[in-house]
């Protein structure tokens, strides 16, 4: 098992749009097989800041995650309202970050 742990920072005039655009990315996720488990938090002291914790069964599954529709779409609906952003993958041997 590895786990994802995305760290966005948003621009926070634009929350309703972040979490439409969010829904419709978790929703798709969650059915993908190999995740066990996708989950999206945003801080209570800092409402700009979200947190994503992802859990895939095996980096090919989240390799495969990573070329989806809905997270090229997610991607591009970010642009407007993400405006950084640290991606890192945990596995048992070490942590690689994959954007940021």
């Amino acid at each position: 098992m590895i786990y994802v742990i995305a760290e966005l920072r948003i621009r926070t005039e634009m929350t309703e749009k972040v979490f439409a655009a969010a829904r419709k990315i978790v929703a798709a996720t969650i059915k993908e097989d190999g995740c066990i488990s996708y989950d999206m938090h945003q801080s209570v002291n800092d409402p700009s800041r979200l947190v994503v914790v992802e859990r895939w069964s095996s980096r090919d599954t989240l390799s495969h995650h990573l070329e989806t529709p809905h997270l090229k779409a997610w991607r591009a609906a970010g642009a407007e309202f993400i405006v950084d952003r640290k991606v890192e993958v945990i596995t048992p041997e070490k942590i690689e970050p994959i954007w940021s």
